[in-house]
């Protein structure tokens, strides 16, 4: 029964939701390429929490919360990222510090939402800095 249930588990189908998400994240990671920043990890987990991008700008490691919508008609994406979550993205950037050894000359946090309609272009938008 065991086996099963992780067998089970593994091959659960994958839900709409996250895969929107995975695709604003493969998105936004592309788009900070593009813009020169180098990305060192993606989906970095701890019990803390997780998170999405860590990239490096220059001599600046930016940890960055993607946050990827379907439409506005619920807010834009970046109404989904308050001031504690923001916070806790900043906590999980100096956690993934220390856990690497990596001493960079500044850390600060960004943000990149990605808007995906039925039908148009995906729209990105990136806010740097909020913390």
């Amino acid at each position: 029964m065991g086996r099963a249930r992780a067998q089970q588990e593994t091959t659960r189908p994958v839900r709409a939701k996250d895969a929107l998400g995975r695709y604003g994240e493969e998105v936004a990671a592309r788009h900070l390429e593009a813009d020169g920043f180098v990305v060192l990890e993606r989906n970095w987990r701890c019990d803390l929490g997780e998170l999405d991008i860590v990239a490096r700008d220059g001599r600046v490691l930016v940890v960055c919360e993607v946050k990827t919508r379907r439409s506005a008609s619920h807010g834009s994406p970046f109404e989904a990222v308050t001031e504690r979550k923001l916070h806790r993205v900043e906590r999980l950037g100096l956690r993934w510090m220390a856990e690497r050894g990596v001493r960079p000359s500044s850390m600060r946090v960004d943000v990149v939402a990605v808007l995906r309609p039925a039908s148009g272009p995906t729209v990105i938008e990136h806010v740097r800095g909020l913390r």
